[in-house]
């Protein structure tokens, strides 16, 4: 006898047609589930992929500087060309630059605001970065005019500022200047950690008013191309730089800080939130197996008298295992196609049209970010349904206990 068809009429009431109560309990509370385990994987992977892109916009992925409890001209660093050799032949950096970076006041006649003025050029990451960050205007020219200036949004709203603003600018070097900028662009990263004190302009600008020769700047930008193995990567590059600082090849020993450093704060964050995910799904399938189990008892007791004329019949305790086993599978399956289908609509929307905002101020993003991998889709899928077949053979079990002479 075909243990398929049977499991199909028992999901059914007694007409044949419709599922038995018991039967949309346990596919309505595997779809509640599976989507919300859906969610929150992909919300925290959306957060973690927005927040790390935010701090690696603002933080290289190694910088190389000097002790800066050093004076003079020398904090500097300088791109020497065994420096420059030394950094090509490392096989993991994608891209190195010279950078500077100088305290800095902007005066209006209503308010001024102390700053860190840092400089950017076109084509690198940061540069890319800041430009995908604009609410207003757009990335300095600087080829036409290297005295253009990047703020953000709160330099702008406290100092009321607009694009196309020329700023008189006191530079705090050794002997106080000051230049007017003109306001080339105004943006706005959420990140007010970094957007309250930090302004960009032209590398040259910086090394003018700094009394920095081309060639030396404050700190060496360099990337790689695998973010998730910075930590190896910096202490390869630390080794590399004592070994040719012991050799002679370079004339300096160079401190190095990496961004997850740099960014510690923002990354102790986002590894919380792996906690969180981690309880959402233990909670989330413990919700989906007892409510499973419980409807499977419920099934099982419903159809006693099935189970005894069966038994009657001569059908084995295995067989008839075998019919509750298939049922749950129909309902596992029922349950998680379901809740695939309506919270892949909604995350898919929200990927594409981020109609759920968030408070920027707490979470540094003004909508919920969302990302979608087919990897972690299947993977959460696999595992739920491996899981709840393995959980369900237990309860299945309880069929041996029917006597069918009680029964009929």
């Amino acid at each position: 006898m075909n243990t398929l068809f049977l499991a199909l009429r028992v999901s059914t009431s007694g007409n044949g047609k419709r599922s038995t109560p018991a039967i949309k309990v346990a596919v309505a509370a595997v779809a509640l589930s599976v989507a919300v385990m859906l969610a929150a994987i992909a919300i925290v992977l959306g957060f973690k992929e927005e927040i790390t892109r935010k701090v690696l916009g603002f933080n290289p992925h190694i910088v190389l500087k000097t002790n800066p409890s050093m004076s003079g001209d020398e904090y500097l660093v300088s791109l020497t060309p065994s420096l420059a050799s030394l950094l090509e032949s490392t096989p993991y950096i994608t891209r190195y630059s010279l950078s500077a970076s100088t305290p800095a006041i902007f005066k209006t006649d209503l308010d001024f605001k102390g700053i860190y003025m840092r400089s950017t050029s076109p084509g690198e990451p940061m540069a890319e970065f800041l430009a995908s960050q604009l609410v207003d205007g757009s990335y300095p020219d600087f080829a036409a005019d290297s005295a253009q200036l990047l703020i953000s949004s709160i330099a702008a709203d406290q100092l009321m500022l607009a694009v196309g603003d020329t700023l008189p600018t006191y530079f705090m070097t050794e002997e106080l200047q000051v230049k007017p900028m003109k306001v080339a662009g105004i943006f706005n990263s959420h990140f007010s950690s970094y957007d309250d004190i930090y302004a960009f302009t032209s590398l040259p600008l910086v090394q003018q008013v700094g009394g920095i020769r081309p060639e030396e700047g404050t700190y060496i930008h360099v990337y790689v191309d695998d973010f998730s193995r910075l930590n190896d990567y910096a202490w390869d590059l630390r080794h590399r730089l004592d070994e040719a600082y012991s050799s002679g090849l370079i004339y300096r020993y160079y401190d190095i800080e990496t961004a997850l450093q740099n960014g510690a704060n923002f990354f102790s964050w986002l590894a919380l939130l792996d906690t969180n995910v981690a309880v959402i799904l233990a909670l989330m399938t413990a919700v989906a197996l007892i409510t499973l189990i419980s409807g499977m008892m419920i099934l099982i007791l419903d159809k006693k008298r099935f189970i005894a004329i069966m038994k009657a019949l001569g059908a084995p305790d295995a067989m008839l295992r075998r019919i509750f086993v298939w049922l749950t599978i129909r309902v596992a399956f029922t349950g998680m196609v379901i809740g695939n289908a309506v919270m892949l609509t909604l995350l898919f929307l929200q990927q594409r049209y981020h109609f759920i905002p968030l408070d920027a101020d707490s979470y540094y993003i003004d909508f919920v970010p969302v990302r979608l991998t087919w990897l972690s889709i299947l993977i959460l899928n696999a595992a739920i349904f491996v899981v709840t077949y393995i959980m369900l053979l237990l309860p299945s079990r309880f069929v041996k206990t029917i006597n069918p002479a009680a029964s009929l």
